[in-house]
């Protein structure tokens, strides 16, 4: 993307990355599928997770953008979308205070639910944002040594989606304000189950990004999994993510007393089959980038079907 026309509020659209966020809104829904199904939904604990959840997505891409960038990491060779602390965009400094805000702008949101879900959810907010900034930022960066898969499947897929249903059940049964611990009934099998299939793909949309960038991540010291371990071991990293996101709907069925609904989230599988094969053939950014993209629309329509499969499966 050519940098010469592009305008300071088109910069911040760019360092934001809205193309990410379905991996902050699709735990969130799937979250609220369960919720549904088990009767203890409840909207204000749902919006100030989704809004929370937004921020703390937007300020790691602030977060990765400005600390890649005073890395070295993004360089000329780069194939990926632009980047605007290395392309010039906005002042260095200007993307580090925007990350700042955009976390402290998450954790005024959390206190509400913090209120509602008490010390567990204090926890898990406050390792969300040290995560985001510790992902590229940092004396141990964690996207540096291989970490970041098992950042994004944690904190993307195992605790948005079990949090979403956490803050939900607690303001619906009869917990009381700040619990410390986590009351009964607030965090079934189910929705660690459920959040299985979030954090698979929401993890292969991050592979792929590693698969693309593998030669040059190589050459600036980012030792991704696909830096590390090549691309055959990335690209069969992917196509074991979506069959883990595959199987969950099944087991639920057949082995947790769901209803048929919940295999709704299988009609994605064609699409994801096309999508695979792209990812295990092609090594360009001309190919992977649109896979990238692909992968993020997957995982959007994947979690919304998901969530109303939950919800109508009783």
């Amino acid at each position: 993307m050519s940098t010469q026309n592009v305008s300071r509020r088109e910069a911040w659209i760019i360092a934001a990355r809205p193309q990410t966020l379905p991996a902050a809104i699709a735990p969130v829904v799937v979250g609220t599928g369960l919720a549904l199904h088990d009767g203890v939904f409840a909207p204000l604990p749902v919006v100030a997770a989704l809004v929370g959840a937004v921020l703390i997505q937007i300020g790691t891409n602030f977060a990765n953008d400005y600390y890649d960038a005073i890395k070295g990491a993004d360089t000329a060779a780069r194939e990926g979308f632009t980047r605007v602390t290395a392309g010039g965009l906005i002042d260095p400094g200007e993307v580090k205070r925007a990350m700042y805000l955009t976390f402290a702008a998450s954790i005024l949101v959390g206190a509400y639910l913090v209120w509602v879900g008490g010390v567990p959810i204090l926890v898990i907010g406050l390792l969300s944002v040290v995560s985001g900034i510790a992902y590229t930022g940092g004396p141990y960066p964690l996207g540096y040594h291989g970490l970041g898969d098992l950042f994004v499947f944690v904190f993307f897929g195992l605790v948005a989606v079990t949090g979403t249903y956490y803050v939900q059940a607690a303001a619906a049964l009869p917990v009381g304000p700040f619990p410390t611990g986590v009351p009964p009934g607030t965090l079934p099998l189910d929705a660690v189950l459920a959040s299985l299939p979030i954090a698979a793909v929401s993890t292969a949309i991050l592979v792929v990004n590693n698969v693309r960038d593998r030669e040059e991540d190589a050459t600036t010291g980012k030792r991704t999994l696909a830096v590390r371990f090549g691309g055959g071991f990335a690209r069969g990293e992917y196509v074991a993510l979506l069959a883990l996101a595959y199987l969950v709907p099944p087991v639920l069925l057949l082995v947790r007393g769901f209803g048929p609904a919940v295999l709704l989230p299988l009609v994605t599988l064609p699409y994801a089959a096309l999508v695979a094969r792209t990812v295990v053939t092609e090594s360009t950014g001309e190919a992977l980038n649109p896979a990238l993209e692909r992968t993020g629309k997957l995982l959007a329509g994947y979690a919304v079907l998901f969530a109303a499969g939950l919800a109508l499966a009783a």
